[in-house]
């Protein structure tokens, strides 16, 4: 399922590369911040705090009731970057929690 999310997102994410409907972005806004609660919540769960604050942040920048106007070109980069870095935290085992 975490992988489902992870590759979803980073499709949702590079295709708001692409010139898209306005519409479009608010969906992309929405399944971010589902998506990214959703992966939050997982990490919480297995004791990975640090993935669940990165994801806890994720899913506020994109979050739409409270819009971060970053203009197009900053939110393009952002979009990249998280996109590609979901990608990679797909191939990236995480470290055992400590007891």
């Amino acid at each position: 399922m975490e992988k489902f999310i992870k590759i979803t997102l980073a499709i949702l994410f590079f295709l708001c590369l692409a010139k898209m409907p306005y519409g479009y972005y608010q969906f992309v806004r929405f399944a971010g911040l589902i998506g990214f609660a959703i992966l939050g919540y997982q990490a919480n769960r297995d004791g990975r705090q640090t993935e669940m604050i990165i994801y806890g942040g994720l899913a506020l920048l994109f979050q739409p009731f409270f819009k971060i106007a970053l203009g197009r070109e900053m939110w393009n980069i952002v979009d990249v970057v998280v996109g590609i870095g979901l990608l990679i935290s797909i191939f990236i085992k995480p470290k055992e929690s400590q007891p």
